[in-house]
């Protein structure tokens, strides 16, 4: 297969000292189709990615999410490759990334960036961050992966056709990887290897900002998948609430202090929590038979274009 039926796709957002290396090293690899969608660069990012024959789209939105939605909405061909345009990914390892797409063993491929990466790389911060979003996404989506937030990422045409992003921020990656758990693609990992960025450009992630809005789109976006971890977690908040108030009233009244309200409060803290469990399980029942049924439609409709073919 020819890779002009690869589109390699490069977000960017000031990245002149990188972005021009980038694609000359994946023309190196065999890859002249490079889509550079551009954030609005102050700086020579446009006029070098043009340079180096790259196809250049400045974004008409904000934030990598959106870039990367209209990117999707603006691809034609069967295969893509994403990765990040500052330098921080190999152009070598495009062949490992896209291997089990075009071998039609995966929908989704991503690049695990956790098993090989440069000193200095990663700070301790963003070490913790992603193995602790990595657990959350693990215990409400089912999927045990080991790096969800990964940039560097392969698909086909089914999947990027089949996403409905929403998020224009970094979330992207882990709404990316939700939207791929919830239609039900293969998704493949394979290790990469991860450069520390260039001390020429500054980083635009801000850990404790961007992690806690990841976090909360991994745990939003579990409400219509998960809801039994989604409505548990609420439910335990209540409960362990309601036994730190009990456990203050108990300590009173063994002092002869009845607190009435206080006793009231506790009653209903505890009563909502469990009302909560309840909802979360009976929400679980009704999405277990919804993604039934859309599986079922999906085959249905897979062999009837199959059939049609």
């Amino acid at each position: 297969m020819s890779n002009e039926n690869v589109c390699i796709l490069l977000p960017t957002l000031n990245e002149e000292a990188t972005i021009g290396q980038v694609i000359r090293d994946f023309r190196s690899e065999g890859f002249d189709n490079i889509l550079v969608i551009d954030g609005n660069s102050k700086d020579g990012t446009r006029e070098i990615a043009r340079s180096e024959g790259a196809r250049v789209v400045v974004q008409t939105g904000k934030g990598k999410g959106q870039a990367i939605k209209q990117a999707f909405e603006l691809i034609t061909e069967d295969y893509v490759v994403m990765a990040d345009g500052d330098g921080t990914n190999l152009a070598k390892d495009v062949h490992a990334v896209l291997g089990p797409v075009l071998e039609g063993k995966a929908d989704h491929v991503m690049g695990n960036r956790l098993v090989d990466f440069e000193k200095g790389a990663f700070t301790r911060l963003n070490l913790f961050g992603n193995k602790v979003i990595n657990k959350m996404f693990g215990m409400a989506y089912g999927v045990w992966l080991n790096d969800i937030l990964t940039g560097y990422r392969a698909f086909n045409k089914k999947a990027i056709k089949s996403f409905e992003l929403k998020k224009m921020g970094f979330e992207v990656e882990s709404e990316i990887t939700i939207e791929s758990v919830k239609k039900d693609l293969r998704i493949v990992e394979v290790p990469t290897t991860y450069l520390a960025r260039s001390s020429q450009g500054a980083t635009k992630l801000n850990p404790l900002k961007d992690g806690f809005r990841i976090g909360s789109t991994i745990y939003k976006m579990a409400k219509l998948h998960n809801p039994m971890f989604y409505f548990g977690i609420i439910g335990g908040i209540f409960i362990v609430a309601g036994l730190i108030v009990g456990i203050y009233v108990v300590h009173q009244w063994f002092h002869g202090i009845t607190r009435i309200p206080m006793t009231i409060l506790t009653t209903l803290l505890v009563v909502a929590g469990f009302q909560m469990f309840i909802f979360g399980m009976l929400s679980d029942l009704m999405v277990t038979l919804h993604r039934e049924n859309m599986r079922m439609l999906r085959k249905i409709t897979e062999y009837i274009e199959k059939d049609d073919d």
